[in-house]
């Protein structure tokens, strides 16, 4: 009798280990797979941080930023604008040839590319707006006034810091004629990526002297 019990009871303690084992190892495998979720998890999160964090650098540490703009005046309206632009400080390199222009009148809102054409300062001789190369409708040229490392080309009008350029528009074809006293204009030059600088400008009300600092 005894050894009946005893061959029972060693058979119960075996059914009671052979289900701890199957508990044991179900937890193995969902902790397992828990682990690869949040593995997986943490890793596409820690790229998409890295992403955004350099995006953010790029949107705040980049851009353009204009330092003025003249007019030219041609019978009491301004006909001709050169927009001076430099890179902000820590920016890298911006390829101005993806850079767009914005001007509105607050009626029509007009959108300007580079029109393929550059000139640089040292074969003007006199006044800037004397160059023949001011765009046209729907297009904006390109003035190099300063760049050391001569990496602002026609082809590839790059600018790195140090560079100073101003970018020309006709605004008596992009508005159909020339601005008139008292008008308000505004806009923006936005590179590829990064800040664009901020156009804001009131022709002033008697416009007499040839070239007038618009902002």
């Amino acid at each position: 009798m005894g050894k009946i019990y005893n061959k029972i009871k060693k058979e119960d303690f075996g059914a009671i280990g052979i289900g701890a084992m199957i508990v044991f190892i179900a937890m193995v495998l969902v902790a397992g797979i828990a682990a690869s979720v949040l593995i997986q998890t943490s890793s596409e999160l820690q790229m998409q941080a890295l992403s955004t964090g350099q995006e953010t650098i790029a949107e705040v540490a980049s851009g353009v930023k204009i330092e003025g703009i003249s007019g030219h005046n041609t019978s009491g309206e301004i006909d001709l604008i050169a927009i001076e632009v430099t890179p902000m400080a820590g920016s890298p390199d911006i390829d101005l040839s993806q850079a767009v222009i914005e001007l509105s009148d607050s009626t029509s809102k007009y959108l300007l590319r580079y029109g393929d054409a550059l000139t640089n300062i040292s074969s003007v001789d006199g006044s800037i707006f004397e160059v023949t190369d001011f765009g046209d409708a729907t297009t904006y040229d390109i003035i190099v006034l300063q760049d050391a490392d001569e990496s602002c080309l026609v082809g590839s009008p790059v600018i790195n810091f140090g560079d100073h350029v101003a970018l020309a528009v006709d605004v008596s074809t992009v508005f159909s004629s020339g601005l008139s006293p008292r008008e308000d204009i505004f806009g923006l030059v936005i590179p590829e990526e990064g800040a664009f600088g901020v156009i804001g400008f009131t022709v002033p009300s008697a416009v007499t002297l040839e070239v007038i600092e618009l902002q």
